[in-house]
């Protein structure tokens, strides 16, 4: 069994898990809170262990920041989290997305390949992941 922990907040939406990550400041706990907003259940902030079984890759959070997110300018929330999810896809809060019709594209995670999304600078960009997570999308290869 693999496990790292890495910079990353994670949230679920109906069970599948969308692993945020980029540097500190580039809008991880926003858009875990956005998300939440929509419904989705808090796994980790911050801070995400990982691990893997088998073809999975399941999400968990640090005991010690469990159930807590952080909300700049106001301080750190408590909010009933989720123990655990597996992970679906992946989203680089670092990485800009200037295609409108991105072509699929993953990122290699504990040896798994796991789709990956880039941030888009609109206001519905948590829909839009919501949607994403919910049905998945057209892709033409």
């Amino acid at each position: 069994m693999k496990c790292v922990t890495l910079h990353a907040s994670c949230v679920a939406v109906q069970g599948r898990g969308v692993l945020i990550v980029g540097p500190s400041g580039s809008g991880k706990s926003s858009l875990t809170l956005e998300l939440m907003a929509y419904g989705a259940d808090l796994v980790a902030d911050d801070r995400t262990n990982l691990t893997r079984t088998g073809a999975s890759i399941v999400a968990t959070a640090p005991a010690n920041i469990a159930n807590m997110i952080e909300a700049r300018g106001i301080g750190l929330l408590n909010a009933a989290g989720i123990a655990q999810s597996t992970i679906h896809c992946v989203v680089d809060m670092d990485q800009i997305e200037t295609k409108r019709l991105p072509e699929p594209r993953n990122y290699t995670l504990l040896g798994l390949e796991i789709p990956l999304l880039h941030k888009i600078g609109n206001p519905s960009f948590a829909a839009s992941l919501l949607q994403f997570i919910k049905a998945g999308r057209q892709d033409t290869t």
